[in-house]
């Protein structure tokens, strides 16, 4: 964990420092989470909330789209194989 990044979200949150080395650890995993890891994880989640595979991909896509560090455009076709193999 970078100790300059706990101090700087420290300081212009407000958070004490052991609750900003926990918000920084949290966020920090969870942009560590692979293409592939996200694929699987959001086309379970939302075939859990009842959505088809057709309504699943588009939204998925959108999604990798938004991330901070976006794989680029990622076809239906892909995440298909991502998740199915």
């Amino acid at each position: 964990m970078d100790p300059e990044l706990v101090r700087h979200v420290a300081v212009t949150t407000g958070l004490p420092p052991e609750v900003a080395a926990r918000v920084v650890t949290d966020v920090v995993a969870h942009f560590a989470e692979t293409t592939e890891e996200f694929v699987r994880r959001r086309h379970r989640e939302l075939q859990a909330r009842g959505l088809r595979n057709d309504e699943i991909w588009p939204r998925v896509g959108a999604e990798l789209d938004a991330r901070v560090v976006a794989p680029g455009a990622v076809s239906a076709r892909r995440l298909r194989r991502i998740v199915y193999g």
